[in-house]
């Protein structure tokens, strides 16, 4: 069964993902609340189109977001990403959300709401894309010295099971520490009564196979 990603606002930066989205296999819908916009959008194979406002749950209803692999807000309205990514995640339940976002200062916040991924760039989000489907759009995966160390990324979700958490209340395998924190425009060295936030980017140093396990307790996805 085909992937389904479905594409919320947005028109240049909707045509080109949904190229590289297709390639990738994935079935697109678009949203968009500009007739003739939908209309150029239409053209393309293998894109369904849906003509109104992708921050609506009955606009979303229309276009299958319950079905939906991956969600991406594209719209230039941050609140309006912000609402498309909540509803598609809490609502219909996609698997994954990524919003497009025009304020850096604003990317702690949408990842405390519980968007899974927040870009500044499309070539920003065709990286995510690409890192979601080797790791399942939990992390960002670095192998070091022919795949003997690997560093791994982890962004925590408001609803992660270590939110709220000290360093040392975390069971992590044995070959896998937390090297740094990334907060804001912070970037902390944790200690054991580092209390981790939603909103947060781990920077794990894992030897072996443990990268996954370790993901998977700290982020609750399996």
């Amino acid at each position: 069964m085909k992937k389904r990603a479905l594409l919320i606002g947005g028109f240049h930066k909707t045509h080109s993902l949904a190229d590289i989205l297709i390639e990738r296999g994935y079935r697109v819908t678009a949203i968009n609340a500009s007739h003739p916009h939908c209309l150029e959008l239409a053209q393309m194979n293998g894109v369904t189109v849906i003509h109104g406002d992708g921050t609506k749950p009955d606009v979303l209803q229309e276009a299958d977001a319950q079905k939906v692999n991956l969600a991406i807000a594209l719209t230039p309205k941050d609140a309006d990403n912000l609402v498309a990514c909540q509803l598609c995640k809490q609502k219909f339940h996609a698997q994954r959300t990524i919003a497009l976002l025009n304020d850096p200062e604003k990317t702690a916040f949408l990842y405390k709401m519980g968007v899974d991924s927040v870009a500044c760039a499309v070539n920003s989000i065709t990286s995510m894309i690409e890192q979601q489907e080797f790791l399942h759009g939990i992390a960002t995966l670095v192998p070091i010295g022919e795949g003997r160390l690997n560093i791994a990324e982890v962004p925590i979700a408001q609803t992660a099971p270590i939110t709220g958490k000290k360093i040392w209340e975390i069971d992590l395998p044995p070959e896998v520490i937390i090297g740094c924190i990334l907060r804001g425009d912070q970037s902390i060295v944790p200690r054991g009564d580092t209390r981790i936030l939603a909103g947060d980017v781990l920077i794990l140093i894992s030897a072996g196979k443990q990268e996954m396990s370790a993901i998977q307790k700290l982020t609750g996805r399996s």
